[in-house]
């Protein structure tokens, strides 16, 4: 009788193993950190401070300089032609600043310097050299032979006028020509640059002469100084300059 009681009683248990209860679960497996990649993110975040950092130290770390309102010719000074611009300093420009504006004026420019740009060290010299192949030549011309607005840096023709005599007056009354005829010999420089021109003093206002130099190729140089050295030269200003 005791038998089929405990027969009965385990009857209704289940052969399934109990689940443990939610205070038994197992341990979950740690995370595997990365180091470098928590490194690499700080390392861009720092550059990229320091990035921003300097842009902004360099805007601050601004100079005021020279520039030229106006085209500077070979050989000529800046003289008044200049307004200040404020630029990124930086050691490597050989900048001219602005409180040296006054001892930029003595030097001379070595080739031409155009408008708004601005101007360095190098660009300039106590004495302006002639390029190679050029030659430098002088002129004494009178009234009536040059233009009355030329000016350094002009682009020029020169040409050959003059008069020819003859001794023999008999011949010139038999010709029934005067004593004296106007001759031309044509161009004897093209496209020359006016490298310097004089300023007038109370002598050459009285008299319209007018002394300048020319920069022509060497090639052209005798035949154009024994114009000069005659009388017989004319200038005119060349088309379009």
């Amino acid at each position: 009788m005791k038998i089929q009681e405990r027969t009965g009683a385990g009857a209704g248990r289940s052969g399934v193993p109990a689940q443990p209860s939610v205070g038994d679960r197992l341990p979950t497996p740690p995370r595997e950190r990365k180091p470098a990649l928590a490194a690499l993110a700080v390392l861009l975040i720092l550059v990229g401070a320091l990035g921003v950092t300097m842009l902004v130290l360099q805007v601050g770390n601004r100079i005021e300089v020279v520039k030229v309102t106006k085209d500077i010719q070979a050989g000529e000074s800046v003289g008044d032609n200049v307004s200040s611009v404020m630029v990124a300093a930086d050691d490597s420009i050989n900048y001219v600043t602005w409180d040296q504006r006054n001892a930029l004026k003595t030097l001379k420019a070595k080739s031409t310097i155009y408008s708004d740009t601005i101007v360095m060290g190098q660009m300039f010299a106590k004495k302006a050299g002639i390029p190679a192949g050029k030659a430098s030549v002088g002129l004494a011309l009178k009234e009536g032979t040059y233009p009355a607005d030329i000016k350094a840096g002009d682009i020029v023709t020169a040409y050959r006028v003059g008069t020819n005599g003859s001794s023999s007056s008999s011949s010139d009354s038999d010709s029934g020509s005067g004593g004296t005829s106007a001759s031309g010999g044509g161009a004897l420089v093209e496209n020359a640059s006016v490298h310097g021109v004089a300023e007038n003093d109370d002598a050459t206002v009285s008299t319209g002469n007018l002394s300048l130099t020319l920069l022509v190729d060497q090639a052209d140089a005798a035949a154009l100084a024994s114009a000069a050295a005659a009388n017989q030269v004319a200038i005119v200003h060349v088309p379009g300059n």
